[in-house]
């Protein structure tokens, strides 16, 4: 079955950053955001390498394959990292988050490690379009009771990619694509940013996924958003 999409994607370094730590594959059937995490060193390198070595996996796949072909894929940029750090142990303790989509016509699969976000706006033109967050944050405050109590470990990740042998495993949700679905891939560098509100608006009203892009990004700039962000908008169009 040939399905109709659209796509774009962006990045910008943000307010308060002299580089951005953020990578992004935009592919015919691979598409994926990586937030390095540059407290831990070298954010940009490890971004950078989980997606190139992702990007590996932008294939027509069987439906029923892609839960698997995607789960290597997350597995593959994990292997990445560690053969990095074993040539260049100065990047020792660099990490990244990732969140990709994988399709083959209707089908697709998710996946994601880190506080990277999808969201799914269905229903678009309709009163009651919605928009849902489908990835949770791998973050201690979702594991520990009393984390809220505790400022110095409720927002530190509990999951990203740190290139340890084994890896660190993704959650993987099953999609069926519908005429008008919109697909939000992005960093927290956005979603940080922006009320829940101002995503769903933006994805419902915006005319294209490129006037989308900009228009979240320059809302999350408006916000004074000093941290890199990272946008990609997948739409499926037509019946």
């Amino acid at each position: 079955m040939t399905v109709r999409i659209d796509v774009a994607g962006g990045r910008h370094v943000g307010l308060g950053r002299q580089r951005n730590e953020d990578a992004i594959h935009v592919g015919r059937w691979l598409f994926a955001v990586a937030d390095g995490l540059g407290n831990h060193g070298a954010g940009d390198v490890a971004s950078a390498t989980a997606i190139e070595a992702a990007r590996r996996y932008d294939r027509v796949v069987d439906p029923d394959a892609l839960p698997v072909v995607l789960g290597q894929a997350v597995h593959a940029a994990n292997d990445a990292l560690g053969r990095r750090v074993e040539a260049e142990p100065g990047l020792a303790g660099m990490g990244t988050t990732l969140v990709a989509l994988l399709r083959t016509g209707t089908a697709a699969a998710l996946a994601n490690v880190g506080d990277s976000r999808a969201y799914h706006l269905r229903g678009l033109g309709s009163p009651h379009s919605a928009t849902t967050q489908i990835t949770e944050d791998h973050l201690y405050r979702h594991l520990v009771a009393d984390a809220a109590d505790m400022p110095n470990l409720s927002d530190k990740m509990s999951r990203y990619l740190d290139g340890c042998p084994g890896g660190q495993s993704a959650d993987i949700t099953l999609l069926t694509l519908t005429p008008g679905d919109r697909i939000l891939l992005c960093s927290d560098g956005l979603s940080s940013y922006l009320s829940h509100e101002r995503l769903h608006t933006t994805l419902a009203t915006s005319a294209t996924p490129r006037r989308a892009v900009d228009q979240l990004t320059a809302s999350a700039l408006a916000q004074g958003g000093p941290d890199a962000s990272a946008v990609i908008i997948f739409v499926r169009n037509g019946r």
